[in-house]
């Protein structure tokens, strides 16, 4: 009996190409498995029954920068190799990796070619590609791989051979609204009784419907003289020196960047442009100051409205941007205005 024909999609990372040095790396075919291929490989459900024949390389910047062209090439790729079944990443918490990811394997399945992938649930890419493609979910970092290897295998040959799809807390995929009855072994009021006794004793229980979380945060005190405040500006709206100097991604930033504005009075198409993808960034490059307003700022504390303009300006892109990775920034950027004496934060988006 031949074994399954697995193509896998990976990233130029996880192929140990580079970082983020070689994120516009473009699409390669390479027969056999590469890198995290090797744990599928290894993992004996998979291997008895399939078999990466072929593996898929392209980098994260490449890709969401030049999807119509970097799909169609990477499907060419896939197709080349007559698989019945593709699996991409798994991607964890990486943004664009994971964008990445749920695209091929939703234009893979389009063309009648099963298709699975992983990433954690806060990546965008779960959210976009959850209702068109079977999604593992995984921990947020490659430290998870062997745990995620481990749930993606037996689904990826369940979906390759067509068989009956449990519910996702049998399977470990993301809930796509698709409902599936399943009897329990306990009825509904005993497990609640359970989880309850364990919440009360502060132990670890595993909810059988998760509530959104929501941060709540108590307002700051007013400003009681705003002629003596010192203002700083922060924006996920992409803003940076022309030619993005730090490399900012248009989507699913990994990073957020710190510029001094302390020269300036205006931004202008000369100095600023955007560095988002996710808006039409013609009136923004045009003139910056209608994302971060620095003009009007700086007219402000002419006219003694406002005491001072921070020196530096924190910016970074917001589109697709992990939820994870947003508190980070904001953590670190948040540190650094209290260490400067800020007293009051404009926050501006697109």
């Amino acid at each position: 009996m031949s074994k399954l024909r697995v193509v896998h999609y990976i990233n130029q990372f996880f192929a140990n190409i580079g970082g983020e040095e070689k994120a516009d790396y473009q699409p390669e075919l390479r027969e056999g498995f590469v890198g995290p291929g090797m744990a599928f490989n290894q993992n004996k459900e998979f291997a008895d029954e399939a078999e990466i024949v072929a593996t898929v390389i392209c980098g994260d910047s490449y890709f969401n920068e030049n999807v119509d062209s970097a799909l169609e090439t990477v499907m060419g790729m896939i197709k080349s190799q007559n698989p019945d079944l593709v699996i991409c990443g798994p991607a964890f918490n990486a943004g664009r990796y994971g964008v990445a990811c749920g695209t091929v394997a939703a234009a893979v399945n389009k063309a009648g070619i099963p298709a699975i992938t992983g990433m954690y649930k806060e990546n965008p890419g779960a959210d976009m590609f959850k209702k068109e493609v079977y999604i593992i979910s995984t921990k947020n970092s490659a430290a998870g791989m062997r745990d995620a290897v481990k749930k993606m295998a037996p689904l990826a040959i369940k979906v390759a051979k067509g068989e009956a799809i449990g519910a996702s807390a049998e399977e470990g995929y993301l809930p796509n609204g698709i409902r599936k009855n399943f009897f329990e072994k306990k009825r509904g009021s005993q497990r609640a009784v359970e989880m309850l006794i364990k919440k009360l004793a502060d132990k670890e229980f595993e909810t059988e419907y998760e509530m959104p979380s929501f941060d709540r945060v108590a307002p700051g005190e007013a400003i009681k003289d705003m002629s003596k405040a010192k203002i700083a500006l922060v924006t996920s709206g992409g803003i940076v020196p022309k030619g993005n100097p730090d490399h900012i991604e248009s989507s699913s930033a990994s990073k957020y960047g710190q510029y001094d504005i302390s020269m300036f009075t205006d931004l202008t198409a000369e100095t600023h442009e955007t560095a988002h993808g996710g808006y039409d960034p013609v009136y923004a490059n045009a003139d910056a100051d209608r994302v971060l307003p620095v003009d009007v700022i700086k007219e402000y504390i002419e006219e003694g409205k406002i005491g001072s303009l921070h020196q530096y300006y924190y910016a970074t892109v917001g589109n697709g941007t992990a939820v994870a990775s947003a508190k980070k920034y904001a953590t670190e950027i948040g540190k650094k205005l209290v260490d400067d004496h800020v007293d009051a934060v404009i926050l501006t988006s697109t």
